[in-house]
């Protein structure tokens, strides 16, 4: 069965076909290229000029007045290595407490199959129809007086970590992926006396390490671009994230300063993805064993 293309092998053929062809690919990938690199060459590049020529309008294409100093005096005006700490003391809890109970939670309904387990995944996905902003209050009240244990969890990791633990979008690219686990495989090993638990551990985590990947990267990415939920319950300077904190302290301090720290603020996720974008994609759409 051929496959039906925009342009047809015999249009390609020909040598105007081939021509147009080739620069209608150059132009789409030239504005593609611009719309989405284009913002972050300008934010990468302001941080080297001084302060008039960062707010110019128009802005330069290069820096005139080439600066360096502005991004070392960036990191020592906004205290970026403490705040880098608290963001990655923060992003890496929630990735512990996501991969043990979104893992559990998925492996249980996937597998284990429990009573009402379509329901509880309905209930789940339901959650994702629902926007966040209108999720803030409820939290925010939960956190400030969590019920029964009547605690107030305020400048404290558990405020960043517990909301971030009941993801559903995390819970159900797990479980697709441990659906396409061969049943016959778990049962080989419930066979050689092999408990669930030992299952998971042995079978299900080592054939799963690409989902897994793509869910520690969402984790966290989520709690490093994330700015109302920690500017909320972290009103402590000495424990807020990269983004609250360069907000708190961007009063008083040089546009091209700021945006030099903007900019090394948001080169640790772009590093992350660069560099796992493969993983990222062979995550979503991998099966579990193939053959």
């Amino acid at each position: 069965m051929s496959t039906r293309t925009l342009v047809s092998p015999a249009q390609l053929a020909r040598p105007r076909g081939k021509a147009l062809y080739w620069v209608v690919f150059g132009l789409v990938v030239a504005l593609f290229t611009v719309v989405f690199l284009g913002p972050m060459y300008w934010m990468v590049s302001s941080g080297f000029k001084n302060t008039q020529e960062a707010v110019q309008t128009p802005p330069t294409l290069f820096p005139e007045s080439f600066q360096p100093d502005n991004y070392s005096q960036a990191w020592t005006v906004m205290d970026l290595a403490s705040l880098l700490g608290n963001t990655l003391f923060y992003a890496f809890g929630a990735l512990a407490f996501q991969l043990v109970f979104d893992v559990a939670a998925a492996y249980s309904l996937s597998k284990l199959r429990p009573v009402l387990g379509k329901a509880i995944l309905g209930l789940m996905l339901a959650t994702l129809m629902i926007p966040a902003t209108v999720l803030v209050v409820p939290q925010y009240l939960t956190v400030l007086d969590v019920p029964i244990f009547e605690r107030n969890l305020l400048n404290t990791p558990w405020a960043i970590w517990l909301p971030s633990v009941t993801n559903a979008f995390n819970i159900f690219l797990l479980k697709r992926f441990f659906d396409s686990i061969p049943r016959e495989l778990l049962d080989a090993a419930s066979m050689d006396g092999a408990s669930p638990m030992r299952t998971l551990w042995s079978i299900v985590l080592p054939i799963s390490r690409p989902i897994l990947g793509v869910v520690s990267i969402f984790a966290i990415v989520g709690v490093w671009k994330d700015f109302l939920w920690p500017m909320l319950t972290l009103p402590d300077p000495a424990k807020q994230t990269l983004n609250v904190g360069i907000y708190s302290l961007s009063n008083g301090v040089p546009m091209n300063v700021l945006i030099a720290a903007l900019t090394m603020a948001s080169l640790p996720t772009l590093v992350i993805f660069l560099i796992f974008q493969r993983n990222i994609m062979s995550g979503l759409t991998a099966g579990g064993l193939k053959g």
